[in-house]
């Protein structure tokens, strides 16, 4: 069985050893245990600040170091690191294109007793619009302490998706490589394609073999750049197989769902159907019942991708 380890606790260990690297300072909003920062903290002291319970102003702070010639990492859970500082992250890092790396921790449905207020479901979205943005959502730990080199190597604002609950680590291959904006094929296909972020692409992987089983065979792909989106991969995909699915732990307006249907409709139109929270807010749970409540399951892929194949 793989080992399970959640992306906020990659987060905070990637930014403590890279942090003999790279010269960068490091800012929180008060929750610095919760979304790891607080290891950084412990190594790099003089390089961390907690800038309490005022997001907005974090990231205006954040603005102002950048313009020094310093990346900046700066850190809350999703819903106030997108949500509550986007007027900031828009005019103080998106227009002036500063260094600035936000890293969310506590993304979607699986913060589950912390209820709706904290499910952040609408944070890709949101980032989305912003011009210059990169998005990174990654599936396992070793894509997220991967994505955080990967972020130090960019000029300009970059947006981190990690998420609370420990997930299973699929990419410790030799082979495996991570580069923005390129999508990673996990499995091969003919029949239709998963395309899945975040813990999504597990699941996936999952539902290919579940469908495998069936004679159906359902080729996977690892969107973790969600913008700039590898439009060149996916539309391959709808060439070779006729029919998309989506699978994100998001809103199915504005995330991976809307950028991969943008990306088929222009370029080969093909059914895709979406896997995703459905235009709704979640709810106070455990994490188990609130997936199997709002369809992010393996067996929601599976009956989706039956009915996009449907549909060629």
């Amino acid at each position: 069985m793989a080992e399970k380890i959640a992306t906020r606790e990659a987060y905070g260990n990637a930014l403590a050893e890279l942090g003999d690297k790279y010269d960068f300072v490091v800012l929180d909003a008060d929750l610095a245990a919760a979304t790891k920062t607080s290891i950084f903290k412990k190594k790099f002291p003089e390089r961390f600040f907690d800038c309490g319970i005022a997001e907005g102003n974090m990231i205006s702070v954040a603005a102002g170091i950048a313009t020094t010639g310093k990346p900046v990492f700066a850190s809350s859970f999703a819903m106030f690191a997108a949500g509550r500082a986007f007027e900031q992250i828009r005019n103080s890092v998106g227009y002036p294109h500063l260094n600035v790396k936000i890293g969310a921790t506590h993304a979607g449905i699986t913060v589950g007793e912390d209820g709706a207020t904290h499910q952040c479901l609408e944070d890709i979205g949101l980032m989305r619009t912003i011009p210059g943005m990169v998005i990174i959502n990654p599936a396992d730990a070793v894509e997220a302490k991967a994505a955080v080199e990967a972020a130090l190597n960019i000029n300009g604002p970059v947006y981190m998706r990690f998420g609370r609950m420990a997930v299973p680590v699929i990419n410790d291959t030799p082979d495996y490589k991570f580069e923005v904006g390129k999508g990673v094929n996990m499995v091969d296909g003919k029949d239709v394609t998963i395309v899945a972020t975040g813990i999504m692409v597990n699941m996936a992987i999952e539902a290919s073999k579940a469908l495998a089983e069936e004679g159906i065979s359902a080729r996977v792909i690892n969107i973790h750049t969600i913008k700039p989106l590898d439009k060149e991969l996916i539309v391959e995909a709808a060439k070779s197989t006729g029919a998309i699915v989506t699978a994100e732990e998001h809103n199915v307006i504005g995330g991976l769902g809307s950028a991969v249907s943008e990306a088929v409709c222009e370029a080969c139109p093909v059914p895709v159907l979406k896997v995703g929270t459905e235009d709704t807010f979640g709810r106070s749970g455990k994490v188990a019942p609130l997936l199997e409540m709002y369809g992010l399951t393996v067996a929601n892929i599976v009956a989706k991708a039956k009915a996009a194949i449907a549909l060629k």
